[in-house]
């Protein structure tokens, strides 16, 4: 079975990320798309939020499975026992920090191979930054995220705002 793992934050999923989803899994037998736990990095939405996010805007392709990891990717790797990591371009400047990724990851696990993806050209311009820009002034995201995910994420904002921060209405 061919397995590839396309690793991020995914703070939140965006179209641009469903794209390169969506392009993986036609590549494998099963995709993985692994969630960063980072301990450095402050996110708008918990794991579960993410989770709960992803899971809408995939809810379409059966050979995805969403799994939570911390630590070294290249660990991960060999959790799942997966070799192949998939990852998305969208510019130069892309290519230059994940190329640095890649060969420090496959320096510590020589068996592992990264496929870089260049993101369709209308999602090029997005990213979960942007997406968190525009959510914190109150602006529209309904062009940057899947239509399945919107709803989603206005539940929990809306619970966030009143003070709740529960997505379960209590």
């Amino acid at each position: 079975m061919i397995k590839f793992v396309y690793p991020g934050s995914f703070d939140p999923l965006t179209k641009g990320h469903v794209d390169i989803i969506e392009r993986g899994a036609k590549l494998a037998d099963r995709l993985i798309v692994g969630i960063l736990m980072n301990a450095t990095k402050q996110p708008m939405f918990t794991l579960e939020e993410r989770i709960e996010i992803i899971q809408a805007g995939i809810s379409h392709l059966s050979n995805v499975d969403i799994i939570p990891f911390d630590g070294l990717l290249v660990d991960f790797l060999k959790q799942q026992e997966a070799r192949t990591v998939v990852r998305g371009l969208r510019a130069v400047s892309d290519f230059e920090y994940e190329l640095q990724m890649a060969q420090a990851n496959r320096n510590l696990y020589p068996e592992m191979e990264t496929i870089f993806l260049c993101t369709n050209v209308e999602y090029s311009f997005i990213s979960s930054t942007v997406v968190k820009d525009i959510l914190r002034h109150g602006g529209d995201i309904s062009h940057l995220v899947p239509e399945e995910s919107i709803h989603i994420i206005e539940k929990i904002l809306g619970g966030k705002e009143n003070g709740s921060g529960s997505t379960d209405g209590n």
